[in-house]
């Protein structure tokens, strides 16, 4: 396990509740020594302090749409050697930290990003990606079980996302954090390129996952369908100004422009968007584009050292337990889950019915881990639509499936 300690960063706008769902994960984190610095609006604060530990954590008043500038202003208070980053629609495994942190033995990474898992909480939405000369994503095969280590070819990068990656804070400092141009498209993205140019080591860590909800926002709603394109057309343009030739900018723009098209009608044909709003939402998209090509940028002038000292979160090594039921068993053992996660354990409920459903994983509001589905149904999505199975043999394939994120046996 490293030793480093590290400041982990929660932004937060208009989601007081997704906010609280985060920080009950972030509480069962099992690392030795970090803190939690909440950069968020009145509403965000409010929730947060008044939650069950919520006097341990650092709260930053934020309450403008801009969230590089959000996780500048959290990097100034952050105190720890590594500073990692979760969105508040996110919930991290328990074992998160010990896995994202451990690469930084190593002197020469300087980043590190992990697995994202997306809404039904078994898939994923992200694994890892490199980053071309464009700055677009192209899939990378890295051990499943083991950190990667990777420095880029010249004029690449290592992708890390949003919202499970870190970084040495004296590196992101160095290199002038994230550029508030990017007000929350392509921030990390500019900033991967950036540690590429610079010959930094990126590692990339499978196991360090978080489960990513897609929170809805003012830019995208819940079924993931944009409401605005403006800022991403406005971060397209000032990371061409900032990465792309010339002579290559109005080639990639075009092939950009036709796949912000495809995106917008394949939610037409779908019903989720009418003809009217393809219309409305390409306008904004190329008004964006025409504002981004006059917006200032550059990285922020950032303070060496953290402006408050460092406030180890009052955490200790819990207990895991998992525990399978049938189907109608499944209020009592999540009623007795809560419980026993209330005194200080980490607790799995795998709740099963005699179907062939598909699985689901969730932390509930009690802080317990959750996976609903069929004895029969599909976990992993690659695997059949159908198994013959027992109950006790499905059970233990499960509990194995997550031991090494959830921790079981440590």
């Amino acid at each position: 396990m490293s030793d480093r300690s590290v400041s982990v960063i929660i932004v937060s706008r208009g989601r007081p509740e997704a906010l609280l769902r985060c920080l009950t994960g972030v509480a069962q984190l099992q690392y030795r020594s970090f803190e939690v610095i909440v950069v968020a609006d009145p509403q965000g604060i409010a929730a947060a302090g008044a939650w069950g530990v919520g006097r341990a954590v650092k709260y930053v008043p934020f309450d403008e749409p801009n969230i590089s500038a959000a996780r500048n202003l959290g990097l100034t208070h952050a105190a720890g050697d590594l500073v990692a980053f979760i969105d508040d629609d996110a919930v991290p495994e328990p074992q998160w930290l010990r896995y994202l942190a451990a690469p930084a033995v190593r002197a020469d990474v300087a980043a590190m990003g992990g697995f994202v898992r997306g809404r039904n909480g078994i898939s994923f939405q992200y694994k890892a990606q490199s980053l071309d000369a464009q700055g677009m994503a192209q899939p990378l095969e890295v051990d499943r079980f083991q950190a990667t280590v990777l420095v880029p070819p010249k004029g690449r990068g290592i992708k890390t996302e949003g919202t499970n990656m870190a970084f040495r804070r004296d590196v992101l400092v160095e290199l002038g954090g994230f550029d508030p141009a990017f007000r929350f498209f392509l921030d990390e993205t500019d900033l991967n390129m950036r540690l590429g140019r610079a010959g930094h080591a990126t590692a990339i860590v499978p196991l360090a996952e978080v489960h990513h909800g897609f929170a809805p926002s003012a830019t995208r709603r819940a079924d993931r369908v944009p409401r605005d394109l403006f800022e991403i057309g406005a971060s397209w343009a000032v990371f061409q100004r900032k990465h792309i030739p010339k002579e290559a900018r109005a080639a990639q723009w075009a092939a950009l422009r036709r796949s912000e098209r495809r995106r917008l009608i394949s939610h037409m044909i779908a019903g989720r968007l009418e003809p009217r709003d393809v219309r409305r939402l390409m306008r904004g998209l190329d008004a964006g584009h025409v504002e981004g090509q006059t917006r200032s940028f550059g990285g922020a002038r950032l303070p060496r050292h953290s402006v408050v000292p460092f406030q180890r979160f009052a955490t200790f090594k819990r207990t895991s337990g998992f525990t399978a039921v049938r189907g109608l068993r499944g209020v009592s053992a999540l009623e007795q889950a809560a419980q026993r996660v209330a005194k200080g354990s980490i607790e799995t409920v795998l709740v099963m019915s005699r179907t062939a459903l598909f699985h689901r994983v969730f932390l509930n509001a009690d802080g317990v881990w959750v996976q609903r589905g069929g004895i029969f149904g599909r976990s992993e999505r690659g695997g059949p639509l159908f198994r013959l199975a027992t109950f006790a043999g499905r059970a233990a394939r499960e509990r194995k499936r997550v031991e090494r994120v959830r921790g079981f046996g440590r």
